[in-house]
């Protein structure tokens, strides 16, 4: 499981505090720190 290159992500909720944020990549969900989302790089579709 993971993030790789080419995958659609969605961020489906964000804590009320930011910190963890949860997003859908290849049909699952996944629960990341913000320290750990910042290493993903994202384009806007």
């Amino acid at each position: 499981m993971g993030c790789v290159p080419g995958e659609t992500i969605r961020v489906e909720q964000i804590a009320p505090l930011g910190d963890p944020i949860s997003i859908i990549v290849a049909g699952y969900y996944l629960s990341l720190r913000i320290n750990e989302a910042d290493q993903i790089v994202v384009e806007e579709i």
